[in-house]
């Protein structure tokens, strides 16, 4: 409970003493990526913190991940294929869902 207790204490003062304005949990088109990066990581980070996550491995393996993801998320979206990738996904799920259907076992 304490360790909990001074995790939220810290991020609660980095927090303060980081400069979050202007940092949202969605960015533009024309936002430069470091902001892009932050907000990614912000993002993340309020996932986890929801789902209960955000202090199960330690601050390090937790920035650590966060990270990585973001940077993923980051180049697989400079390059373009997050949308296609998104589109590509719908279309399987969509055909799995059909077929599914067309076979009786669809929930």
């Amino acid at each position: 409970m304490k360790k909990i207790l001074g995790a939220c204490i810290v991020a609660v003062a980095l927090s303060a003493c980081a400069d979050m304005s202007g940092l949202t949990t969605a960015a533009s088109a024309d936002t430069s990526t470091k902001a892009k990066l932050k907000t990614c990581m912000l993002s993340e980070a309020n996932a986890k913190l929801q789902a209960g996550t955000l202090f199960t491995n330690g601050t390090y393996a937790t920035a650590k991940e966060i990270a990585t993801t973001c940077v993923k998320k980051l180049a697989l979206e400079s390059v373009g294929i997050t949308s296609e990738a998104t589109s590509t996904a719908a279309t399987i799920l969509s055909n799995l869902q059909a077929a599914a259907a067309a076979s009786g076992t669809a929930k």
